[in-house]
């Protein structure tokens, strides 16, 4: 998915992301399993909210996403918060030019759930694990099969708002365990509206297949959990599972 006039309102509709617990939870990971780490690659950062608060958390990083209009939005973010990130577009399927490998590296926010199949899903973990030093860590999230079944499939959310309104509609996709989201905004500019219509499609899988894509990546598990949350194991309803992997 590239963003384009999208990113420009996407902070507004996201502004009651849980983005302080996706910070908490990486700064915590790290303090237990890797404290000696000092530089993150973040990839499919968007518009740096979380790559900004682990800068703020002393953490060397970079952030790395597919779409450049989201990457001025990061960077333009990270300047008024007085921190710097390097900031580069690329793939996360294909990394390529980082002088150093990293300490750790993160996929938070479902951004992983982007990608459509399992090959692709593969082909990130072997990028990950070439970008990385001996005992990194690789820190991510993903929706829940519960979540793409029950939460979303067939189900429509909608907020009016007197600057942005929005309808969002999902819809299970064609390939298993996926799921269409079919998004229609609204955005106030001086007395008229502008329309935007997006297209997601998410793809999870189920969290043992996601251990065999890591193992064959040659990454070692060290800790599952779910709903960021170190000490919640994952149960038949959680919505959002957590993997904690070491090179």
């Amino acid at each position: 998915m590239i963003y384009k006039g999208f990113a420009s309102i996407y902070d507004q509709l996201m502004k009651d992301a849980p983005y302080e617990e996706w910070a908490s939870f990486i700064g915590i990971a790290i303090e237990r399993y890797h404290p000696e780490a000092t530089s993150v690659l973040d990839l499919g950062c968007g518009t740096g909210e979380i790559a900004v608060r682990l800068a703020k958390q002393q953490l060397s990083v970079t952030g790395v996403d597919l779409s450049e209009d989201m990457l001025t939005v990061a960077q333009a973010k990270a300047i008024d918060n007085n921190v710097n990130i390097l900031f580069v577009e690329q793939d996360m399927r294909e990394l390529s030019g980082f002088q150093e490998p990293f300490d750790v590296v993160t996929i938070c926010c479902d951004s992983l759930n982007y990608l459509q199949t399992r090959v692709d899903v593969e082909q990130t973990f072997k990028q990950v694990y070439d970008h990385t030093n001996s005992d990194s860590l690789f820190i991510f999230d993903v929706h829940s099969v519960y979540k793409i079944h029950e939460i979303f499939a067939n189900s429509t959310f909608a907020e009016q708002d007197e600057e942005i309104s929005y309808i969002w509609s999902s819809y299970l996709g064609e390939e298993e365990n996926s799921i269409e989201h079919d998004l229609t905004f609204f955005v106030k500019d001086d007395e008229v509206y502008q329309r935007f219509d997006e297209l997601h499609v998410q793809r999870t899988f189920q969290i043992n297949e996601y251990k065999e894509m890591l193992e064959a990546a040659s990454f070692k598990v060290v800790h599952i959990c779910a709903d960021f949350s170190l000490e919640q194991e994952p149960t038949a309803t959680s919505e959002r599972i957590f993997f904690i992997a070491r090179k």
